[in-house]
């Protein structure tokens, strides 16, 4: 049992406020691309959401005015809702220094795929990981083993049961999708390495080599990039909690 104290809840409220701002700008951009379907306006480039494709919008030209006024008013809804979502970023940057939890932050993004936003939401929506006895139950916690049915001796295991916190289980699948590069340490990454302890840096660099080498196995058996994200997703729960049991230590 854990309880969040004031500071921990008032984190936990602006990392959702973003997240409610990131589906808003979302939203946004999905009416966007409706639209233009609709009126059999392909973007040539296989990247949307540039500068190249917002100045391809802005060169759009449609018979009737009110078309042009209602796409218009569409991309200013995507600009002022990606101006908010970055407000957001750069607040939630400014409070962690000071909150009980960033050592864990910071931890954390030794990790591969696991950047400020990924390790905050972790931090705000798990809290105290030391209240998990067992890597296992903290994936149970997020949702990320696997449904079981028993019947007598037969015991059959499914899909994911999705039963935890939805939040960090969307945010670990995407960042899954990283692991099908071989390992490697970017000049981002160095730098968190170079500030963490030993013993961190050696879990982050563990959990890269075997991530990537697990996600080039399951993929050359045939599986499903779906399948094989969540499968690296819940292994990266582990290290995740490896990391941040180990921050924890340090600072206590």
């Amino acid at each position: 049992m854990w309880v969040p104290d004031e500071g921990h809840e008032a984190m936990r409220d602006l990392v959702r406020a973003r997240a409610s701002a990131v589906e808003t700008l979302r939203v946004h951009r999905q009416q966007i691309s409706a639209f233009m379907l609709k009126h059999s306006r392909i973007y040539p480039r296989k990247k949307g959401w540039t500068m190249r494709y917002l100045r391809w919008l802005q060169e759009q030209q449609f018979d009737h005015p009110a078309h042009q006024i209602a796409l218009q008013e569409m991309v200013e809804a995507v600009r002022v809702s990606k101006e908010r979502v970055e407000r957001l970023e750069k607040v939630i940057e400014e409070f962690v220094p000071n909150w009980s939890l960033a050592p864990v932050v910071r931890a954390l993004q030794t990790l591969r795929g696991v950047d400020l936003i990924v390790a905050v939401t972790f931090a705000t929506e798990v809290g105290d990981v030391s209240r998990f006895e067992s890597p296992r139950q903290l994936m149970g916690y997020l949702g990320l083993v696997p449904g079981e049915r028993s019947t007598g001796e037969t015991v059959r295991r499914g899909s994911i049961t999705k039963a935890g916190n939805g939040r960090v289980r969307h945010m670990l699948v995407e960042s899954a999708w990283t692991y099908r590069h071989p390992p490697k340490v970017g000049a981002r990454k160095l730098y968190r390495l170079e500030q963490a302890p030993p013993k961190v840096r050696e879990i982050a660099w563990k959990a890269q080599s075997r991530l990537t080498a697990r996600y080039r196995m399951l993929t050359g058996r045939g599986k499903r990039t779906t399948v094989v994200c969540t499968a690296i997703a819940r292994e990266l729960t582990g290290f995740m909690w490896a990391v941040a049991r180990e921050a924890q230590a340090i600072r206590s």
